[in-house]
């Protein structure tokens, strides 16, 4: 968890969606990590302008190679130079991985809940990663809401997940658009929806929510509204509207 800034090979790069991509970085000597920890990126101009902005870890902690997913932002300083024009062979400054709260451990025993909005997503699946990758056999739950099916992420895997693993289970809300042969039609999540889309809350489950401001600050409040721990809900949040990346 090096708070120094340290050069990372860029060794892939895989589109996600039609405005994000997939970053494979090799760090040297990186000590391993913690999913749901995040890493500083910091670009610097040819007039000697920086730009630094945070990024979730994607990757559960395997090698030196870590990945992160990065969603373009349309007045993004760092996003639109990331998803368009970096290259495999190029170098990138970062600075981590860091966090030590917004985490999850091997070693945790609790059934786990998880609540992504949008790219929200991206430290809650490095947890779905060491989770399918350790021997732990609690139960992980994640509720994702998505504008529509073009817009998420890892779809693949995740499907791939809930349909093999035992102890995974996965589902969706849509907002603006559903996928052929959806039973209902798109909408905003309500409180009725997410509580009849995840864990109970007892046995009280851990709960990570990760998304942008509104949505994260909407959730918890109806998590503690319905009777769950707030010692148990733990929140990232990104931005106002657009967030900062």
């Amino acid at each position: 968890m090096s708070t120094l800034w340290r050069v990372a090979d860029v060794v892939s790069g895989v589109p996600e969606t039609e405005t994000s991509r997939t970053i494979g970085l090799r760090v040297a000597g990186l000590d391993g990590y913690l999913a749901g920890q995040h890493i500083d990126i910091r670009l610097t101009a040819d007039d000697g302008y920086t730009a630094v902005r945070s990024y979730s870890v994607a990757s559960a902690s395997m090698d030196e190679v870590l990945e992160i997913t990065v969603d373009e932002l349309a007045n993004g300083e760092v996003s639109p130079y990331l998803v368009r024009d970096l290259a495999v062979g190029d170098q990138l400054e970062v600075r981590g991985p860091v966090g030590g709260w917004f985490v999850w451990r091997p070693s945790n025993p609790n059934p786990v809940q998880l609540i992504a909005g949008g790219s929200g997503v991206v430290p809650l699946m490095a947890m779905v990663r060491a989770h399918e990758a350790s021997g732990n056999p609690s139960q992980f739950r994640l509720l994702y809401s998505l504008k529509s099916p073009e817009t998420g992420f890892y779809q693949g895997e995740l499907r791939t997940l809930a349909r093999d693993s035992s102890k995974f289970t996965v589902d969706y809300v849509y907002t603006r658009k559903v996928p052929e042969g959806w039973p209902s039609p798109p909408a905003r999540l309500t409180a009725e929806t997410l509580l009849a889309n995840i864990l109970p809350s007892d046995p009280a489950p851990d709960i990570f929510v990760c998304g942008q401001t509104v949505f994260v600050e909407t959730v918890a409040e109806w998590l503690v509204q319905a009777g769950y721990p707030a010692a148990t809900i733990k929140t990232e949040r990104f931005g106002g509207t657009g967030g900062t990346r």
